[in-house]
């Protein structure tokens, strides 16, 4: 657990330079909530409270990292609880949870406080203190013009077939400006729009590196997911989507997900087989949502989705003993 909360620094560190001590104020809210309600539940268990194996801190953090830079504090504080409450504590506590904490507090803020972690949330455009902020998130203006796309080339075909019959042009009708497209380089430094951890690949790479490195997260998950999303991303992009391959890779979360929430060892699969399965099924529901749903963003729901099937990827990779399977007796 200290190695992850060590793999956070360059994310934390890029979210106060974009976002400024708004995301030490969500940090700090999300951790002390974790710590209270964790020490709550021990009281009421009657079980001694220990902050040795540091695993309340980075769910904490974590939860930070996936929420809105201007959060409302309440927002930060029932997700924490709800995260310890909810995906750990009501399992039984450290290590017997099935779903990932920090993704549980994220889903049940995001249902009860739907305004408060929709896009619009994210943009404030009376901040001119920061500039990241006064825009959509990357992902959102990815998604917005991938449909106007789709909308403009079914309007051009309608207005085609009009023309023709009429034998005369006509004229395009005008619009709103389009928000400016993210470039690759702002996707891969961080100078952009986002949830706290998300908004920097470069700063996930760091991190990651570190974590696997120090083989405290299992690098088949992130290989499996990477590769999933390479594959499907380049069949859109060579089937004409209007997001290229670079773009899903290092915009939005995938990469905080893959690195950092699906790696965590308690909620993925135990063999190598079944951890780049995992992966692989991560990689496939974010691409999936991102492609087919109304959601411009999907890792918190696939890292759920998958978290459910653990144990079903746990039975089916049993690695066959050396030797063969023991006989059974007679």
């Amino acid at each position: 657990m200290l190695d992850v909360l060590i793999a956070l620094v360059p994310l934390m560190v890029v979210a106060i330079c974009v976002f400024g001590l708004s995301a030490l104020r969500v940090t700090a809210l999300c951790v002390v909530a974790c710590l209270v309600t964790e020490a709550a539940f021990t009281a009421a268990r009657r079980k001694p409270f220990s902050l040795r194996d540091c695993s309340v801190i980075v769910t904490g953090v974590i939860l930070a990292m996936s929420l809105p830079w201007n959060c409302p504090w309440y927002v930060a504080v029932i997700g924490a609880a709800a995260a310890v409450a909810l995906g750990k504590m009501i399992f039984g506590g450290l290590g017997q949870n099935l779903f990932n904490p920090a993704m549980v507090g994220r889903a049940f803020v995001m249902i009860c406080f739907a305004s408060a972690m929709a896009a619009p949330a994210f943009v404030d455009e009376s901040r001119t203190d920061i500039p990241a902020v006064t825009g959509a998130t990357p992902m959102t203006v990815l998604k917005q013009a991938a449909e106007d796309a789709k909308e403009q080339q079914a309007d051009e075909s309608q207005d085609e077939h009009e023309r023709g019959a009429q034998g005369q042009d006509g004229e395009a009708a005008e619009g709103g400006q389009a928000p400016a497209r993210p470039s690759l380089a702002a996707l891969f430094l961080g100078n952009t729009n986002g949830s706290l951890g998300e908004t920097s690949a470069l700063a996930c790479i760091i991190g990651g590196l570190y974590l696997l490195i120090r083989r405290t997260a299992a690098w088949q998950i992130p290989l499996g997911a990477i590769l999933t999303v390479v594959v499907i991303a380049g069949i859109a992009e060579l089937a004409s989507a209007h997001m290229t391959m670079m773009e899903h890779l290092l915009g939005g979360a995938l990469l905080f997900g893959a690195l950092f929430i699906a790696t965590d060892p308690v909620t993925s699969p135990l063999t190598p087989l079944g951890r780049l399965i995992f992966g692989a099924g991560f990689g496939g529901f974010v691409m999936l949502l991102r492609l087919a749903s109304s959601w411009p963003e999907g890792v918190m729901f696939a890292v759920l989705l998958m978290n459910a099937v653990v144990p079903l990827i746990n039975r089916w990779t049993i690695p066959t003993p050396v030797g063969g399977p023991v006989p059974e007796r007679a």
